[in-house]
């Protein structure tokens, strides 16, 4: 009886710690394992989505590090800010509700696509542009770690959920920014947006004209984010950059691409599905970057004639189809 007891109680049982342990050690050779270079072609020809003009895919850009969320996975997220219901879903509604909307939409592209993975992801304005000066006359409201920490938490009740923080500089700047949320990027489920809409080199305060940010910004945080890539030994970052004009960004041909880090053109603007398409074809299709995002708004993008809103089907036959997919 004693020998037989000890034989099972060497087996793996499902709640065993030994059998958890070979679980996540495998998960992590798994999530280690060399990029698949026919693979990431292959996924890059079909998010091209036949296009002829020779921009997509985009030529000569390095085959990211191991464990690369894209073009592997299509990351679907919900956009907003924890104390305001008006800038987002994800501070709109309680995390529960929150969340059982954030699936609904989930299984959408998993039915639509279902050879893509979908990624869920969380993305948290961190850096609010504000309406006034703040103490150092900046017009920014920079979010506290406990209001970081509440996001990480919400993203923790869906396992291997990522999380966006994103960035609204107003009159200070991406450089003097980064380091308030450094603490964070190491963390490897953890990625950067910045929103250009709000980056006000001028001195115009937020909110008065559209900001901008230039291919320098850009290599700039790429560089900051590669070095936190190889200094932590972590997977790449996922770099999303918002865009609806022109000005936004400027001298595109310059942004550097690098191994460590998944540049995201966002297609950030609001409006009928006409003028939304438009705005991607001229802003993202027509000045390649890397990977594309496209957002949708709940409300604003009804605000107008047929006033509804664009499905995963529509979203599919893009050129090139979105890797990034933001609710807000």
């Amino acid at each position: 009886m004693c020998a037989f007891t000890q034989c099972t109680s060497d087996a793996k049982k499902p709640g065993d710690k030994t059998a958890k342990t070979d679980t996540a050690k495998v998960e992590e050779e798994n999530l280690r394992a060399p990029v698949d270079t026919a693979k990431y072609d292959q996924i890059m020809n079909k998010l091209a989505n036949g296009d002829t003009t020779g921009k997509w895919p985009v030529k000569k850009q390095p085959y990211p590090l191991a464990g690369a969320i894209l073009p592997f996975k299509r990351i679907v997220v919900y956009y907003g800010n924890l104390h305001s219901k008006k800038m987002g879903a994800l501070g709109e509604y309680a995390p529960k509700e929150m969340w059982s909307r954030l699936t609904k939409e989930i299984n959408r592209w998993e039915k639509v696509d279902p050879s893509t993975p979908v990624q869920a992801g969380l993305h948290y304005i961190a850096a609010v542009a504000s309406g006034t000066p703040g103490k150092d006359g900046k017009y920014i409201n920079r979010m506290g770690n406990k209001q970081i920490d509440s996001v990480l938490k919400i993203a923790a009740m869906r396992p291997n959920t990522i999380v966006f923080l994103d960035l609204q500089v107003a009159l200070s700047n991406i450089k003097a920014e980064l380091p308030h949320i450094e603490k964070y990027l190491i963390m490897p489920n953890v990625h950067l947006g910045i929103d250009p809409e709000f980056s006000m080199k001028d001195g115009s305060l937020p909110g008065k004209k559209i900001g901008t940010y230039d291919a320098a910004d850009l290599n700039y945080v790429t560089g900051y984010l590669a070095d936190i890539v190889k200094k932590h030994n972590l997977t790449p970052k996922v770099f999303v950059v918002h865009r609806f004009t022109k000005k936004m960004v400027t001298n595109y041909k310059s942004i550097k691409l690098r191994p460590e880090v998944q540049i995201v053109m966002h297609m950030d603007g609001w409006g009928e599905p006409d003028l939304k398409l438009g705005t991607y074809r001229h802003f993202i299709y027509g000045e390649p970057v890397q990977f594309t995002g496209f957002k949708i708004f709940y409300k604003n993008d009804l605000k107008k004639a047929p006033n509804r809103l664009m499905t995963p089907e529509e979203l599919m036959k893009l050129k090139p189809i979105p890797s990034y997919i933001q609710y807000q």
